[in-house]
């Protein structure tokens, strides 16, 4: 199967439009929470939504740490009891959710394809695209004479498994004709682990995101993108997951959590300096270094988010094309019939938010 053939169909349309389970406490210190305490909602909360939910969060520029930091699901559902927790990659929420261990959790694309398809088939769904990843997730490489994908012929690439930037490096490798185990080896690290890796030499490169590429970027340079890998033929998105139980029991928690994560968004376009000072505080940056990793994602609005080209129609297909390139790649045992990917998309909520209701 043609990975660009089955592809760009999708691509064509959302391009248009714009990986044991590893949780760690880390994070600000508990005196940033306790000030954020004092928050007020941004819209008119609802005290009559009381359930728990357990959210599994990763270390990436999104709306969704400015709700988190912002405290919103807190302050606008008061009586309900929400708990953060971090996870490294999209294998760890894989893992967390196949535990049943959590009721959400961030997925790329890739990693919602995998997680829909066997032998883990997980009845996820997703109501909220939280990016379109463009330059933000790139391939750096350490040696100055390599200035493209076919000059690591040979060399040892780190990337996190499950990952997007995972399945970007898998497209670009297809685009330039190469296999991995015959023409490059492939090791599976977490962002928090390269650095080691790219310094004692065991590494030539990394397809990966901040803040690791930035400090990758400092002894080596980029060669391509995932905004490359979009334009050949393979988008990646980061994406909101609950399990679809959660999601049918709590119907009006999810349009609220959805109202939440758009006015996040509407900081970013249109407030980017409070947004980035939300978002740093619980990456641990400063908000000129956010400022800029902003700039390398693209962030859907709730109107966006119900259309035709994501949550309404199109983002089903790509989940399926996704799953069907990762099975030509051996990253999943089976693909799903169609459907299953086309079910796991839930615009209900982002629709709600943008009709007002």
């Amino acid at each position: 199967m043609s990975f660009r053939r089955t592809l760009a169909i999708a691509a064509a349309s959302l391009v248009a439009l714009f990986g044991t389970s590893a949780c760690v406490a880390v994070g600000p210190p508990a005196s940033h929470w306790a000030e954020q305490n004092s928050l007020d909602c941004p819209f008119e909360p609802d005290e009559s939504i009381t359930t728990h939910v357990t959210l599994a969060y990763q270390m990436i520029p999104n709306g969704d740490r400015i709700v988190q930091n912002q405290r919103m699901l807190e302050t606008c559902m008061p009586n309900a009891s929400i708990e953060w927790k971090r996870f490294e990659s999209a294998g760890d929420v894989l893992q967390a959710y196949g535990a049943g261990s959590i009721d959400y959790g961030l997925l790329g694309s890739s990693g919602l394809a995998r997680g829909l398809s066997a032998p883990l088939s997980l009845d996820l769904v997703t109501p909220w695209v939280f990016d379109e990843i463009g330059e933000a997730e790139s391939l750096v490489v350490k040696d100055d004479a390599i200035t493209d994908i076919e000059g690591l012929r040979g060399k040892t690439i780190a990337v996190t498994y499950s990952s997007t930037s995972h399945y970007s490096l898998l497209g670009a490798l297809d685009q330039a004709g190469m296999e991995v185990g015959q023409d490059v080896k492939l090791v599976n690290l977490s962002p928090d682990r390269m650095l080691a890796g790219w310094q004692s030499d065991q590494i030539d490169a990394a397809f990966v995101w901040d803040p690791t590429l930035s400090e990758l970027m400092e002894s080596g340079h980029v060669i391509t993108s995932a905004k490359e890998a979009a334009e050949g033929g393979a988008p990646t998105y980061d994406l909101a997951t609950f399990t679809r139980s959660f999601v049918e029991e709590n119907p009006e928690f999810m349009v609220m959590w959805a109202r939440a994560q758009d006015e996040a968004v509407r900081q970013i376009i249109e407030d980017p300096d409070t947004a980035a000072g939300s978002i740093a505080a619980v990456l641990g940056l400063d908000a000129e270094t956010v400022l800029t990793q902003l700039t390398g994602y693209a962030y859907p609005r709730a109107t966006e988010q119900a259309s035709d080209a994501l949550l309404g129609r199109d983002l089903g297909t790509l989940l399926y094309d996704t799953a069907s390139f990762l099975k030509d790649n051996q990253e999943v045992d089976a693909v799903a019939d169609a459907e299953t990917y086309s079910r796991a998309l839930y615009p209900d909520a982002a629709a709600a938010v943008a009709a007002g209701k």
